[in-house]
């Protein structure tokens, strides 16, 4: 309590029992706890963004003060309010709204120094400066995010797109792996063929036989297999042919081993 003489400031009286002479003497309440207000301030981004920035201000009375925060100064939580107001607003029109989110350190500290030089003398000790709450309109609310939804789809589009291009290029060089292997394999097998052909030649002609009738047996032979085979299938049609298609199987197959003989020799 501030206690006054004929209006005058007297002493500090702290709690506890004491006495005063009144009329003489008159008390004035004032609480050294630790207080806080609110602020709620309208302000403007760079980027034309009209948003409420809310602040939290904690301060108490210095006990080695009271006289000037009781006597030289009127409202002062007004005043707490009219510099927040001041520092807002003139730190967030450099700023757009992105910025003024990851910004709240810096505006804390300008509106703390701003403010505890501005009361410190009046006997007010500002403790701290919050800033609990920065609220843009709801249409920008809605605009940021259905911008931050439609970024995200993209990245999800560009991600898909990309592993499908994997998927593609991955089956593209397999198909091609596959079809050289598979073109080894031929080559391999036509290969054997031809070396089992020879062998089979060679061998009959050491038995006496020419090339010609040689190669009229082996044909004979591989007719009458392909015969075999070709009745074993359940839908098998039998074509009937003369020996004129008989000759011109057996003059391909002739040309065929002469031509393996010539890349073999």
């Amino acid at each position: 309590m501030v206690v006054q003489l004929f209006g005058k400031y007297q002493r500090v009286q702290q709690p506890g029992a004491s006495w005063v002479c009144f009329p003489i003497q008159t008390v004035f309440p004032t609480s050294l706890a630790v207080q806080q207000i609110q602020c709620n301030s309208d302000c403007k981004t760079k980027d034309n963004v009209t948003l409420t920035v809310a602040t939290a201000v904690q301060y108490r009375v210095d006990v080695s003060k009271v006289k000037e925060a009781v006597f030289d100064i009127k409202e002062p939580q007004r005043q707490m309010a009219a510099h927040v107001d001041n520092v807002l607003r003139s730190t967030l029109p450099n700023m757009d709204l992105d910025e003024a989110y990851c910004a709240k350190d810096k505006m804390v500290k300008g509106i703390l120094d701003s403010v505890r030089n501005a009361m410190t003398p009046y006997g007010y000790e500002i403790l701290n400066v919050l800033i609990t709450d920065l609220k843009p309109e709801q249409s920008v609310l809605r605009a940021m995010n259905e911008i931050n939804a439609a970024k995200r789809m993209r990245e999800a589009a560009i991600e898909k797109g990309e592993a499908d291009k994997t998927i593609k290029v991955k089956s593209a060089e397999a198909d091609a792996k596959a079809k050289e292997l598979s073109g080894v394999g031929v080559a391999n097998m036509r290969k054997a063929i031809m070396t089992g052909f020879k062998g089979s030649v060679d061998s009959m002609q050491e038995c006496g036989l020419d090339t010609k009738d040689t190669i009229q047996m082996m044909m004979v032979t591989q007719y009458l297999d392909t015969l075999k085979e070709f009745s074993n299938g359940k839908a098998s049609i039998m074509v009937p042919h003369g020996q004129g298609g008989m000759k011109d199987v057996e003059s391909q197959v002739r040309n065929g081993f002469i031509s393996a003989s010539s890349l073999s020799g």
